[in-house]
């Protein structure tokens, strides 16, 4: 490689990196997600965005959050705008406490480290655990953002089969054998049991602890991403991993969907040994997490009804849900599936055999209408045939329109497509998610 070895920045044409040759060697495993640039069709009119993860905010209450703001800051400002501890504010660590009640979760404020997002606290954890080489064991197909960081950390993935009840137990017994047999070790397990992200299937409460037990008796960390955990559209909650297994589970959770990701406000519930590592950690990164956020965050959960609105965050998800599955049902040619989400924020869908969602992108973009393909949740690039779309943030009317043009571009192939054999999952077939 050459001193000016090319580089694709964010916009624009490819142009010489001129500091290439000093990067660390690390550094050679970031690269840009399939889904950035598809960011960038929310502010295209012209382009129905069923891609990206976006929360709709539209039910916020902006006028109860901007008088706290402008409250907080006019009689606590010195506090509130100076740095703060490592670990995060101690009230907001409490209120943390009160929110993971729900899901089964016992927990003390001192276990708790506050982070800039749940991103951060799966960035720490992996920094923490990880050395090259060292395996992680995922969902396949898995969460792009958590791929992205173990990648950053050269640590090896392997991605493990799901069907309609989520994580196979029996994938993960393989797998944790071929890593013993062949001589690698396994660091983590990292899965998003409700709602996953992108298949929307949540994994069986019955699978659960055997997958924990499996975990443990191979000396594995779980961690448990959990951030739609609360948006199920029955209002029933599952209970959480770290409430079956405390001392060999790292809980990640998160403000951006129940609130606001703007506030970047998250955190990580750990055993105590891990924890004091992760406020190391942490003050190393940010020094602190953002005092004022936390304190809008905490102001917030004390003063406003939060159930009450996760509620109708809930009921606005699952209007858009069913308008999708609708339009779905009525527009897709023959051949194509996907799941059904009882909470959360994505379906996934499987395409007819021949057609490369990847490939077709572009033609979908001309079309407009954006999705995420598959390939981008595939540590090997395969998924090919899958595509996941977002429900969350489009209108309802804007949802339908959006499928029907995805079904016009999947239509141009339809000489190619045949409607799929075989078992019913979420990587072959019409795998339903399943409430337990």
């Amino acid at each position: 490689m050459t001193e000016n070895s090319p580089v694709t920045p964010l916009s624009g044409p490819t142009v010489p990196d001129p500091h290439h040759s000093r990067y660390a060697a690390r550094t050679t495993a970031m690269v840009p997600s399939e889904i950035r640039d598809l960011f960038a069709a929310n502010g295209n009119p012209d382009v129905i965005s069923l891609a990206a993860g976006m929360p709709e905010l539209g039910a916020l209450p902006l006028d109860t959050l901007s008088a706290q703001v402008a409250q907080i800051v006019a009689n606590d400002g010195l506090t509130a705008l100076q740095y703060g501890p490592a670990q995060g504010l101690p009230p907001l660590r409490e209120q943390i406490c009160d929110v993971m009640a729900l899901e089964g979760i016992r927990a003390h404020p001192d276990d708790v480290v506050v982070t800039v997002g749940s991103q951060m606290g799966l960035d720490l954890v992996t920094r923490l655990f990880c050395d090259p080489g060292d395996v992680v064991v995922a969902e396949g197909p898995s969460y792009l953002g958590a791929l992205g960081s173990f990648a950053a950390y050269q640590a090896q993935v392997v991605q493990v089969p799901m069907d309609g009840h989520g994580l196979v137990p029996e994938g993960l017994r393989a797998a944790l054998r071929q890593a013993r047999e062949t001589g690698r070790r396994v660091k983590l397990l990292y899965t998003i049991p409700n709602f996953h992200n992108p298949t929307g299937v949540t994994l069986a409460v019955e699978r659960r602890a055997e997958i924990l037990e499996l975990c443990r008796a191979h000396g594995v960390l779980v961690i448990e991403d959990n951030p739609y955990g609360l948006l199920g559209f029955n209002g029933q909650t599952y209970p959480a991993l770290h409430s079956l297994d405390p001392d060999n589970v790292v809980h990640l959770g998160t403000f951006s969907k129940t609130l606001a990701p703007g506030l970047r406000v998250g955190w990580v519930l750990a055993p105590p040994t891990v924890r004091e590592k992760l406020v190391l950690a942490t003050e190393t990164a940010t020094l602190c997490p953002p005092t004022l956020s936390q304190t809008v965050v905490s102001h917030y959960l004390g003063a406003h009804d939060w159930q009450g609105q996760i509620k109708i965050f809930r009921e606005n998800y699952q209007e858009r849900r069913d308008a999708m599955l609708r339009a779905l049902k009525a527009h897709l040619p023959p051949g194509c599936t996907w799941t059904r989400p009882d909470g959360g924020f994505y379906v996934w869908v499987t395409v007819p055999e021949g057609v490369d969602t990847r490939a077709l992108l572009p033609r979908a973009l001309a079309a407009g209408v954006a999705y995420a393909s598959g390939t981008g949740f595939s540590v090997d690039g395969s998924g090919h045939r899958h595509l996941r779309l977002s429900y969350c943030y489009p209108t309802p009317e804007r949802i339908r329109e959006g499928v029907r043009r995805l079904a016009s571009v999947l239509e141009s192939e339809g000489e190619r497509a045949r409607p799929a054999a075989g078992a019913v999952t979420p990587h072959h077939g019409q795998g339903r998610s399943r409430t337990a």
